[in-house]
């Protein structure tokens, strides 16, 4: 799902495009852009990604880079809005009221494909380990990943509330949250650690996703 994040704290780069492109020339400039960035990324690392590296890999100038984007954190962030997107969309399938209804070992196996296939999506993204691990080390960059948060939790709790209406709703939204919010680290566990098995990993997290969901429905009154 698209997210749009902003920022007003003082000292934080000013995080979003100067404009949309339109015409198909314009629409292939900012695709360069992204492209050039995401190469750059995985090349130079964050500290040294600079607009004028971006511009010579796009081969572009600067004032037309700068028709899109301010900084190059501005760039890093469409990326990261992307990559969420692209990560939150392995969930749709996920958020109907039978997901929640499965028995326990099966609840706890979806999970586990859930994170491997957002392991394998991130690994083929465009500069995805990269990026993932932008949104935690750069602080502007926190707000989209805060709010990709957010949107997984309110994707996942009416479901839940669907199937189970008896749940105590802020103690499910805060189960939820914190469930999904601990796969999402072990997600970036994985990219830290690559000796790390992703199977042995996902089904771990499985297993205590489905022991905490489980115990937040035993928790309703009968």
């Amino acid at each position: 799902m698209p997210l749009e994040a902003s920022t007003t704290a003082p000292n934080l780069p000013d995080l979003q495009r100067k404009r949309a492109p339109l015409q198909p020339r314009a629409v292939e400039t900012f695709e360069r852009i992204l492209s050039a960035c995401a190469e750059l990324l995985a090349e130079v690392g964050i500290e040294r990604l600079s607009t004028n590296l971006v511009c010579q890999r796009a081969g572009i100038s600067p004032p037309a880079l700068y028709q899109y984007f301010p900084n190059k954190y501005a760039i890093l962030h469409e990326l990261s809005l992307r990559l969420m997107s692209q990560q939150n969309h392995l969930l749709r399938p996920w958020a109907v009221p039978e997901t929640f209804k499965l028995p326990e070992a099966e609840f706890a196996a979806g999970v586990a494909n859930l994170l491997m296939q957002m392991h394998e999506l991130t690994e083929h993204a465009s500069a995805g380990m990269w990026v993932t691990r932008a949104l935690r080390a750069v602080p502007a960059l926190q707000p989209v990943r805060l709010q990709s948060n957010e949107a997984v939790t309110d994707l996942m709790l009416e479901p839940l509330m669907q199937a189970y209406p008896n749940i105590d709703r802020a103690r499910a939204r805060l189960t939820v949250r914190l469930v999904f919010d601990s796969l999402y680290t072990a997600h970036e566990v994985l990219f830290d650690d690559p000796k790390l098995e992703v199977a042995a990993v996902a089904a771990t997290m499985g297993e205590m996703a489905a022991g905490q969901i489980r115990r937040l429905i035993e928790s309703a009154p009968r």
